[in-house]
């Protein structure tokens, strides 16, 4: 038969000993149980972790990496996959349908354009939690953008602005003409400080300053987003503004 791991990078260092030892030598015994029982099945995982990096930072085992690492599939996040969220979308409407007793026929264009153009930072799961908490909300037979969430509303509107150009107040081009003129040796650390002060004040300005939607937002833990604001110096007020 077949196994599936999932979201293998959070499993504990033991919890990893015991897996390699499985597909090592195929043999494992139940909890509670003293019978070694031998077994032959094929192993499928999954992470949306950078096991790579955790190898470096002694987090997950070399050995286990190698030993479900045979064959690699890379999956694009759904942000990435285009049209695939609206055949996502019928395929959730009529499982959802189904699992609920609802006749849910569809989504209105409004909210349509709304999911199209948010970014999904919890990919998959994230857009069937908001069609099912949609279908539970609505009393017709469509969902509406008033059914979705306020992130969705917020990000999407931002997607959409920046796909019509440059947000204003943000002129990339004059922070390389004036950083050429300087010492250019650590241009790409401060490209990285510009866009990230801009990105964080732009986003934490849309949640005025509520720094746990904020990183919601960005797709960061509040812990994160507090360090970056610290080392970026950003002013947290009612308006963020951003000390340069």
């Amino acid at each position: 038969g077949t196994i599936f791991l999932d979201e293998i990078g959070d499993m504990s260092p033991s919890t990893q000993a015991k897996v390699l030892r499985l597909l090592q030598e195929q043999k494992f015994e139940r909890v509670g149980g003293s019978e070694t029982i031998t077994t032959n099945v094929r192993i499928i995982s999954a992470t949306n972790c950078d096991l790579e990096k955790m190898i470096e930072a002694g987090a997950f085992r070399l050995d286990l990496y190698h030993r479900v690492n045979a064959f690699e599939i890379k999956l694009p996040p759904l942000r990435e996959r285009g049209e695939d969220i609206r055949l996502l979308i019928e395929y959730f409407l009529h499982r959802l349908n189904r699992t609920l007793h609802k006749q849910i026929t569809g989504v209105s264009p409004e909210a349509l354009e709304l999911l199209l153009h948010y970014s999904w930072p919890g990919n998959i799961r994230e857009l069937q939690s908001v069609l099912r908490r949609a279908i539970l909300m609505t009393t017709v037979q469509v969902i509406l953008p008033e059914l979705l969430p306020q992130e969705i509303h917020t990000l999407a509107s931002v997607g959409e602005s920046e796909s019509q150009g440059a947000p204003s107040g943000l002129d990339f081009s004059a922070f390389l003409a004036e950083s050429s003129g300087q010492d250019a040796s650590n241009l790409y650390r401060e490209a990285l400080e510009w866009m990230e002060r801009h990105l964080l004040t732009h986003v934490l300005n849309l949640t005025n300053g509520n720094q746990l939607q904020a990183a919601k937002l960005l797709g960061i833990t509040r812990g994160s987003l507090r360090n970056k604001i610290r080392a970026l110096g950003i002013g947290i007020e009612h308006l963020v503004t951003s000390n340069e």
